[in-house]
C-alpha cells in the first residue's frame, strides 16, 4: 500500500488520509510513519479519527468522522495549525462543522461505492445544498471517477477523495495523474493548494 499511495503522490494526489479501522495503535502508527516517510513532504498527511496516532506521527492532521470527536476537541489536542477535516452526510451536519472551526468537509457518499455497500448514495445535490450554506472547502466523496468528476466539480467540490480509482488501479500513479488534470481543468484555481482561501 505505502508504494501504491507513494506512486500516486507522484501523480498528483496533494493529501492522503490513513483510515485503517481495524489496525491497532501501534501497527497504525507504525503505518503512519511509513506513509509520511513515503511522502516526503510531496503531499499531506492525515490520519482518521485517531488523533493520538495523528500527534505521534507528526501527520497534518485528522479526518474526522460524523460521529467522531468534536472539533474543537482534536483542535484542543493538535494545536491551532493541524488540518482538521469532518466526514458530512447532511446539511446540519455541515453547518455544524463549520461552527466547530472544522477546516474543510468531506460529503458522500455521492455515487455508489464498494467501500461502503448497500448506503443509498446522495449524489451532487447534497454538495450544492451544502455549498449553498458552508463557505469552507467540500472534499467530494463516493463512486467517483474520471467520468463524472465534472459533475460533482459543477456542485461545488473544490476537490475529491478516492480509493478505488486510483488504489485498485494496476497504475496508481497514472489514474491519480487522470483525476488531478480533470480537477484542475474544472477548477484551476485549486493548483496545488485545496485548503487555502486564496
Amino acid at each position: 500500500m505505502v508504494q501504491s499511495v507513494a506512486a500516486a503522490v507522484s501523480g498528483g494526489v496533494d493529501l492522503v488520509q490513513l483510515r485503517e479501522k481495524d489496525l491497532p495503535g501501534g501497527k497504525l502508527l507504525e503505518l503512519a510513519l511509513a506513509l509520511k516517510a513515503a511522502l516526503s513532504n510531496r503531499a499531506l498527511l492525515l490520519v482518521n479519527e485517531r488523533v493520538d496516532v495523528a500527534l505521534a506521527a507528526g501527520a497534518d492532521g485528522v479526518q474526522l468522522g460524523e460521529d467522531a470527536l468534536p472539533v474543537v476537541a482534536a483542535r484542543k489536542m493538535l494545536g491551532p495549525d493541524a488540518l482538521i477535516g469532518r466526514s458530512v452526510h447532511s446539511v446540519d451536519s455541515a453547518r455544524r462543522a463549520a461552527t466547530e472551526g472544522a477546516d474543510f468537509l468531506v460529503v458522500g457518499t455521492i455515487y455508489a461505492t464498494r467501500s461502503h455497500p448497500g448506503e443509498e448514495p446522495a449524489g451532487p445535490e447534497l454538495l450544492r445544498s451544502i455549498a449553498a450554506v458552508v463557505s469552507l472547502p467540500l472534499i467530494g466523496i463516493g463512486g467517483i471517477t474520471p467520468r463524472n468528476l465534472g459533475e460533482v466539480m459543477r456542485a461545488g467540490a473544490r476537490g475529491v477523495a478516492v480509493i478505488s480509482s486510483v488504489l485498485a488501479s494496476p497504475d496508481p500513479e497514472g489514474s491519480a495523474g487522470e483525476l488531478k488534470r480533470g480537477l484542475l481543468a474544472r477548477a484551476p484555481a485549486v493548483q496545488e493548494a485545496p485548503f487555502s482561501d486564496d
